[in-house]
């Protein structure tokens, strides 16, 4: 039996992909959506077809299963000669569907030039859950959960007192993580791969990469957030981080770029589909430039423009929770910094960073509450995608505790998502990292044991001692990190810097800045306590980089037993579309 249409494909059409990848090698690329690609049924999605030089619209052919493509999907297609000057012809079939699951061999010829790619059409099976949440842990290794673990529920003779919610769960994956284009992705594709469910480039969300210059012209690919919007009677929809809201994993619910950069049209694509919930840092990029906080390149105020359109409006926790009590199912956006919201260990505990200017910024649990209280209230269910994005962020910095916390933070998240999921038997909540950081925990520091240099203190094996932070709270905090014996959390991949095994009570830390166009350690850290570590990203990396490890995925609720041994990253929208049943007309 067929469950949830994600039965492998039988060898005979595994032989058949790999030999049309192997046909078509030099061509690669050149139709879009790529070869093996995996679409659902009944979503809408660009075909292109990039013809090198000057090709008559009459010598063209694009044939879908040996039909003309203007037939299968019924409508004409639009070619375009010298397409943005690039010297080549662009064949176009926007908003196209595909309503009949199966396989789909495509075929472009042009005189005696042939490429070919072949699809997956998969369709669902009946709606299984009514609501889905998704976590996204922005760059949440293995060690953040484990290093969560031991900081939130305490580890005693090789024990924890308990489980982080997260992993309190009966459905596990690895989840592979690579582009369409490199090994290694950044939080753009990744993300737009749970997303959409295609394979995509670095830097893009919602598009395949194509030959275009224009970074808003390359062909698009229906997201989930649009979906829910568009199917089963009008889903609720909720985005909720605790990054600025245009960052690339909020933003991949509904945008469409090449350049994660585009905040100012990211801005334009959520306003443009108004999701019931908004919630985030990044407020900057809603208000026109001629404003004083403002960093659009334009003059329009998206803020004013959503209060007109009937959003309530909130700046800080209060409003949040005046939002909250409301008990209104009246669409909400909450921007709560100019930027990037502060994480869990200054705002709580440090006050650093931009806590002072920032003093009322709303927990990430308060945030997923109030969207859940606000979507729970949509007939037709909902889908809600909630990030604790500076895991990622921290992690670039080389600043562990950091990332920790907001692991933690994750986690208290995830269980109150859990709560709302236990009353029912109709939610699926999934918990997942869109890629890893090359980061390991290797032993404890130890302030006790003898010498004066940092690898003297560092305990390994036998020597590696448990650490003594104190009892958490009841958030699952520890109310201090600076203690003398800590973990020996270490990253894989660093810029020159300077390092002394101790956190960092002043603020984030930045390890290196840019000299002569090349990243030199931070003096600022180079204390006589530090040691001065040389870098092994290259000499223009300021910040530590992503890993293509794999990374572990947990679920629970209807449809979660689709996530079992190792898939790629396209295969969590493919379980919530099936479990939301998305697929067909």
């Amino acid at each position: 039996m067929r469950r949830f249409g994600f039965k492998r494909q039988r060898g005979a059409f595994v032989a058949a992909v790999l030999a049309t990848v192997s046909a078509t090698a030099a061509q690669a690329q050149t139709i879009y959506p790529l070869t093996r690609a995996e679409i659902l049924a009944g979503a809408k999605f660009d075909l292109k077809v990039e013809f090198p030089g000057e090709v008559s619209a009459q010598d063209i052919a694009v044939t879908v299963n040996g039909r003309p493509a203007a037939d299968v999907f019924g409508k004409a297609p639009t070619v375009l000669a010298n397409e943005e000057g690039l010297a080549q012809t662009a064949f176009w079939m926007r908003d196209v569907k595909l309503a009949a699951p199966g396989t789909y061999e495509v075929v472009a010829k042009a005189g005696d030039k042939t490429a070919t790619v072949t699809w997956e059409v998969f369709a669902t099976e009946g709606r299984k859950a009514r609501n889905v949440i998704l976590f996204i842990g922005d760059g949440m290794s293995v060690a953040h959960r484990t290093a969560a673990r031991m900081l939130s529920k305490g580890i005693a003779q090789g024990r924890y007192g308990g489980e982080l919610a997260m992993d309190d769960m009966p459905a596990m994956a690895l989840v592979s993580t690579s582009g369409s284009d490199a090994i290694v992705t950044d939080s753009a594709n990744s993300a737009s791969a749970y997303t959409t469910g295609h394979k995509s480039c670095v830097n893009a969300m919602g598009v395949y990469c194509a030959a275009n210059r224009d970074p808003m012209a390359h062909p698009k690919v229906e997201t989930i957030g649009e979906l829910a919007k568009r199917r089963n009677g009008g889903m609720g929809l909720g985005i909720v981080t605790n990054t600025e809201i245009e960052d690339a994993t909020p933003a991949s619910v509904l945008a469409h770029v090449r350049r994660r950069s585009d905040y100012d049209e990211i801005v334009r694509a959520f306003y443009a589909a108004k999701p019931d919930v908004l919630l985030g840092g990044g407020r900057a990029s809603f208000l026109p430039k001629s404003d004083k906080d403002g960093k659009r390149k334009d003059e329009e105020n998206f803020v004013e423009k959503f209060k007109a359109a009937g959003f309530r409006y909130a700046t800080t926790a209060s409003e949040l929770k005046t939002a909250a009590a409301e008990a209104s199912d009246k669409p909400l956006l909450g921007l709560f910094h100019s930027g990037n919201m502060d994480g869990a260990l200054d705002r709580l505990f440090l006050k650093k960073g931009t806590v002072p200017k920032f003093p009322d910024q709303p927990d990430l649990v308060d945030q997923t509450q109030t969207a859940l209280d606000i979507l729970s209230k949509n007939p037709n269910g909902f889908f809600l995608m909630v990030e604790s994005g500076l895991i990622d962020k921290y992690s670039h910095v080389l600043d562990w505790e950091r990332a920790v916390y907001d692991t933690i933070l994750l986690d208290n998240a995830v269980a109150a998502a859990k709560k709302f999921a236990s009353a029912r038997n109709d939610t699926l909540v999934i918990v997942v990292a869109d890629h890893a950081h090359p980061v390991g925990i290797i032993g404890s520091y130890d302030d006790a044991r003898p010498g004066d240099r940092l690898r003297d203190k560092l305990g390994i094996y036998a020597d590696s001692k448990f650490p003594n932070y104190p009892k958490p709270d009841a958030q699952g905090y520890p109310d201090s990190v600076d203690v003398s014996r800590r973990l020996a959390f270490v990253f894989g991949a660093f810029p020159d810097h300077c390092m002394s095994g101790k956190p960092f009570l002043s603020g984030p830390f930045k390890p290196a800045e840019e000299k002569d166009k090349q990243a030199v350690a931070n003096e600022t850290f180079c204390t006589p306590q530090s040691v001065r570590v040389q870098g092994n990203l290259p000499f223009t990396a300021p910040q530590g980089v992503h890993a293509a490890d794999d990374v572990i995925l947990t679920a629970m609720g209807p449809g979660s037993e689709a996530f079992r041994g190792r898939i790629d990253n396209t295969r969590v929208f493919r379980a919530m579309a099936s479990a939301l049943g998305l697929g067909g007309e």
